[in-house]
């Protein structure tokens, strides 16, 4: 014989619940439309912040890179460091692009929050693109490296630093790793260029994962 717990028992018989809906225990009282009403509004209010929040952050991503464009070009003409702001504390010194996607970005000096809220950056612990050893730049998943995604091995990056000079690099792997796990060796031997954003991309939430698109130097 099969014992029903309170928990399981079913509706006595010769009663039915109509297919799709549940039981109801009364009329909503006043006090409690109001506290529903109270949440609604709170949860619409919270989506229009977090939305207006996501499009000032786009936004200022792409203004910023207009008046970065114009510093960097002033940067080679004059062969000086120009702010794209009087009250900036980095310049551009690169800029990037990936011609097979359509992408490009000017590149700052340090890869500070600050500077990494307007643009990609260059660490600064690592040699400039062109040079000998490993060059790191490292830009935010939801804006100046979201294009990061669409890369794939074989596509040409070219790098044009403020004094002119262009260097061109094939991307030869992508890879996930923890921040302090990187592996990336500033010195190692060769040309190397290494793109670094968060991940996963689309994610909110902050984590430790980074995704890394490693590049050789290609003449």
């Amino acid at each position: 014989m099969t014992t029903i717990t309170p928990a399981t028992r079913m509706p006595e018989k010769g009663f039915a619940l109509p297919a799709g809906h549940a039981r109801k225990d009364g009329p909503a009282t006043p006090r409690r439309r109001s506290i529903l009403n109270l949440l609604t509004v709170i949860c619409i209010a919270g989506a229009v912040l977090m939305l207006g929040k996501s499009s000032w952050i786009m936004l200022k991503a792409e203004v910023s890179q207009v008046l970065l464009a114009r510093a960097f070009s002033q940067s080679v003409d004059t062969g000086e460091a120009v702010k794209p702001w009087s009250w900036a504390d980095t310049w551009p010194v690169a800029e990037i692009s990936i011609p097979r996607i359509g992408a490009s970005a000017i590149v700052l000096n340090g890869a500070t929050p600050e500077s990494l809220a307007f643009g990609p950056a260059h660490v600064a612990e690592t040699p400039r693109p062109g040079e000998r050893g490993t060059s790191v730049i490292a830009a935010h998943r939801d804006t100046h490296f979201a294009f990061l995604k669409d890369v794939v091995v074989g596509d040409l990056i070219s790098i044009t630093r403020s004094d002119g000079l262009t260097f061109r690099y094939a991307v030869t792997g992508m890879r996930v790793a923890d921040w302090n796990k990187s592996g990336i060796d500033a010195h190692a031997p060769g040309h190397r260029l290494v793109l670094s954003t968060c991940y996963p991309f689309g994610s909110v939430v902050h984590g430790p994962e980074r995704y890394l698109v490693e590049a050789a130097m290609v003449k």
